[in-house]
Order: C-alpha cells, then sequence, then structure tokens
C-alpha cells in the first residue's frame, strides 16, 4: 500500500523525526519553547498575511469592526471557515472598481494594475492556481458553484447504474450533503437507497476505518457496484484517507472513484492526476479561506475531459454531462446557435455565468498559496498537529485523561485537525469556558471538539495556550 505523505520533513528545528512523527524534547510543553519554534518557523511571515479576530470581537455579543491592534483570540477553527485574508479587499476592491467604471466591459478588458484578469478568464486564474494545490493540471480544476451543487453535477455524469452494478459505496459518518446527495442520485435512478447504498464503517468501539477494511468492502461489492466516493479527509474524525491506493485498488474492480476533499483541500498535499481519481469536489471555505459559502472547485481527470472531433466539427464527442453556456469553447459560446461545444477539461462541466465578487475572494486567498507550496505547508501542519498531540497526551493516562483523541496518531493519515472525544457530560462546559477565553473551535454532538492548528496563519504558541485552556476547563 502506498504512504500517501512523501515524506514527513523535520522543520523547525525539532530533536528529530520517529516513524513520520516529530520529537520533541522534555522542555517541549514551556511556553518558551513555543516561542523558539515560532522564532524559527520559515513559514511565520504569512500568518501578518491574514485578519485574526480579536479577543474582544469575539467577546462581543455585537459586531464590533477588526481591531488589529488588539490581543488576538486563538482561532482553532479553519476547518469550519478560514479567517479573512488581508488582501481579500483589495481583490473585491478591484472588482467593483472594474464594474463601476466600465460595466459589462470588465467581462473582457484588461484593467491596467489589477491582479485579477478580466472577469470571463477569472475562473481559469482561480482553477490554474487550485490545480496546484490538488495536484492536477490546469485543464483538469475549475472554480464553480459549491461544493454539494458540484457533487450532483459530477455524479450525474460519473454514476451511470445498471441492473447488475447500481451501488454506491460510502463513508459510514459521511457529511449529510453527502449522504443526501447520493440518497438522492440513487432515487433518481428509481433505485432504492437502502439496497443501492453501503456504508463503510469502522470495527465496533473504533473510529478509524483501515485501508484494508474499505479494500475489502470493495471487494465484497466489485460484482454490483458502481461508484466508490470518500471524503479525502473525513470531517468527524479527521482520517486522511489512503486515496492511491482506494484509487487504484477500486479501478482494479471496475468501480468510478469520486473524492469530497472538503476537508483535504489546501490541508495535504494531492496528487489527482497521478493517483488517476476519476473526478473530485471541494469547498474553499475552509483552509482555502475563500470567504462563507465561497464558490467552490472541481476535478475531472483529463481521460474524462477530452473532446473528439474526428465525426466533424459540428458533431462533437464528449462524456455526458449537465451543460449550461458557460462550459461552451470561448471560440465559438457567444454564436448562440445552440450546438454545445464544450471546453476541453473541468471546464466543459461549467454551466452558468460565475459571481466575479465571489471569484475575486477566491483569486485574493489562492494568490498567498501561490507565494509557497503545499509541501512547506504540509511540513509544517505536520509538526504543529504533532505539537499540539505531544502536549494534549504528556503526564496523562487513559484513566486520568478528559478525552480520546479519535483521530489517527499517524501524521501520513491525518491533516491540521485532531478530533477530541471528550468524557459524556463535559461538552457544552468545556465549549463555554473555550468561549468565555476567546478560543474558536468547533464542537461536534455530543461530545466531540476538532482543533485544527493552520499552518497558514497559526502558531506554536497559540498550540501551548490552547492547550494550558483546555486542561484548566476540565
Amino acid at each position: 500500500m502506498s504512504n500517501h505523505v512523501n515524506g514527513v520533513n523535520d522543520v523547525n528545528g525539532t530533536n528529530g523525526v520517529k516513524g513520520g512523527k516529530p520529537v520533541f524534547p522534555e522542555d517541549a510543553a514551556t511556553k518558551e519553547y513555543a516561542a523558539s519554534l515560532d522564532a524559527a518557523d520559515p513559514l511565520a511571515s504569512f500568518r501578518e498575511k491574514f485578519i485574526i479576530p480579536s479577543k474582544a470581537n469575539i467577546a462581543s455579543k455585537k459586531l464590533a469592526k477588526p481591531n488589529l491592534s488588539k490581543e488576538p483570540c486563538i482561532y482553532f477553527c479553519g476547518n469550519s471557515l478560514g479567517v479573512q485574508p488581508k488582501v481579500t479587499s483589495k481583490y473585491v476592491e478591484a472588482t467593483m472598481d472594474t464594474w463601476s467604471s466600465i460595466v459589462v466591459g470588465g467581462h473582457f478588458t484588461e484593467i491596467e494594475d489589477s491582479p485579477l484578469q478580466p472577469w470571463w478568464l477569472l475562473t481559469d486564474q482561480a482553477g490554474t492556481a487550485m490545480s496546484k494545490i490538488v495536484g492536477g493540471t490546469p485543464e483538469e480544476v475549475t472554480a464553480m458553484g459549491t461544493l454539494t451543487a458540484n457533487l450532483h453535477m459530477l455524479l450525474a455524469s460519473f454514476y451511470k447504474p445498471t441492473a447488475t452494478k447500481h451501488k454506491i459505496l460510502m463513508d459510514w459518518k459521511a457529511f449529510p450533503s453527502d449522504h443526501y446527495a447520493i440518497e438522492s442520485h440513487i432515487a433518481w435512478h428509481d433505485l432504492d437507497p437502502k439496497k443501492s447504498m453501503v456504508l463503510i464503517g469502522p470495527d465496533e468501539g473504533e473510529y478509524q476505518i483501515s485501508t484494508q477494511k474499505i479494500l475489502n468492502y470493495i471487494d465484497e461489492h466489485a460484482a454490483d457496484a458502481a461508484l466508490i466516493l470518500l471524503p479525502g479527509i473525513q470531517y468527524y474524525t479527521g482520517q486522511y484517507f489512503d486515496i492511491p491506493t482506494i484509487t487504484e485498488y477500486a479501478h482494479s474492480k471496475g468501480l468510478v472513484v469520486g473524492w469530497d476533499l472538503a476537508h483535504a483541500f489546501a490541508n495535504v498535499e494531492l496528487k489527482l492526476h497521478e493517483w488517476d481519481v476519476d473526478f473530485a469536489v471541494w469547498c474553499t471555505y475552509k483552509y482555502g479561506n475563500a470567504g462563507p459559502g465561497s464558490m467552490g472547485g472541481l476535478f475531472v481527470h483529463e481521460k474524462h475531459g477530452k473532446v473528439d472531433y474526428s465525426q466533424g466539427e459540428d458533431a462533437p464527442q464528449f462524456r455526458h454531462r449537465l451543460t449550461g453556456w458557460y462550459g461552451g469553447d470561448r471560440s465559438v459560446r457567444f454564436k448562440m446557435d445552440n450546438k454545445f461545444k464544450p471546453i476541453p477539461g473541468a471546464g466543459g462541466f461549467q454551466l452558468s455565468t460565475p459571481s466575479s465578487v465571489d471569484l475575486s475572494c477566491l483569486c485574493a486567498s489562492l494568490s498567498i498559496f501561490d507565494e509557497t507550496s503545499m509541501s512547506a505547508l504540509r511540513a509544517k501542519s505536520v509538526k504543529l498537529t504533532a505539537y499540539l498531540e505531544y502536549l494534549l497526551l504528556k503526564d496523562t493516562t487513559d484513566e486520568t485523561r478528559q478525552f480520546q483523541i479519535i483521530t489517527p496518531s499517524n501524521p501520513n493519515e491525518r491533516g491540521a485537525q485532531l478530533s477530541l472525544l471528550l468524557k459524556p457530560g463535559l461538552l457544552a462546559s468545556v465549549a463555554e469556558k473555550l468561549q468565555e477565553a476567546s478560543v474558536v473551535c468547533d464542537k461536534r454532538e455530543p461530545g466531540v471538539v476538532r482543533v485544527a492548528p493552520v499552518p497558514l496563519y497559526n502558531t506554536y504558541s497559540e498550540v501551548w495556550q490552547f492547550v494550558e485552556l483546555l486542561k484548566s476547563a476540565f
């Protein structure tokens, strides 16, 4: 089986790496040690590119304008919504200025000193930047819609059930939107979700699903399964699935393979083209920092995006999909002859004219990712999350600990998030105390706190402070 994280680097001066995990010295549980890690962090300057909410704003019952001179809160909720890049206002203002000055001309006019392409090229600008993050070619990636809408669009193209192969394999605790989408597509084909939807869950009393168990499910249902859809990273447990191994094995059994990368996009290194993934979808408002409800992205492998003109220019052959005019090739889009000729690649799956305001927010955030690499971000993330785990477990035992970490301990099997399953009855009080301390992290009933230190803007000192506050909350 593959190791889908290609090496875990020893960064920022740890004493070493053991089994892929950073090893920390005896004095690592001190404020001074955390500060030393921040001082040695090669990505530390990226924090200044973001607006970190102040403690006063987080504590306030009324909305207050950001005041960067106030003490920042501890924001470990980037797995739900990333903080705002400072450059976002510049990009949005550029769109507003173009709209106010030349109106419809903004679609095609290149504006001097603008960070943005003309509006009709913005999906290309965003898609090219996102392709570097997900490991696809620019032609395989586009910005479009939102995650669930994109999932529906791609299922309409890739889920082709037959009388014998109709099942969809999916995660036992899939995010509700994925679950609903799968159910609706099965029902759309007049099939019974109870018979055509197969949920892959962990063993009794466990939270993690082994790769081998997933492969066993594929074997068991190979004869009657049409498609497998899994999360790259499971939202509840934070488990990072072995995408290349599962994809390769599912293909060998004749299944189409799709991935929901909502929690994997801009979090871990991905190589979707190399891994031969059929399709993938993601949102951009979590680790992508593009804003609440921001435009999503999708990947369609080049083999599925080809347009064949061997039967003539007026008879293009292409993979069936739900079509819209914005997926039409730009060279003929404005002929208005109702003869659809798709853009080759993922662009041909687009539908309507996208929001230039949404795209400006997305392009603003992606401009920051263009200044670094996912390998550099991943290296810091591995260490940052390992430091969080180290501090959480230090000087505790299974008997004295008030929580269980249900996220895999192996860095190759997790992203930036650790999910803490608290002992029964603790969630409400712990969440309240963290809120009072202006710590923002996510809770999921009945007892999970999800903690996500993001390498772009979180620090080792914040990790140290968080653990001190958490332990005092019990």
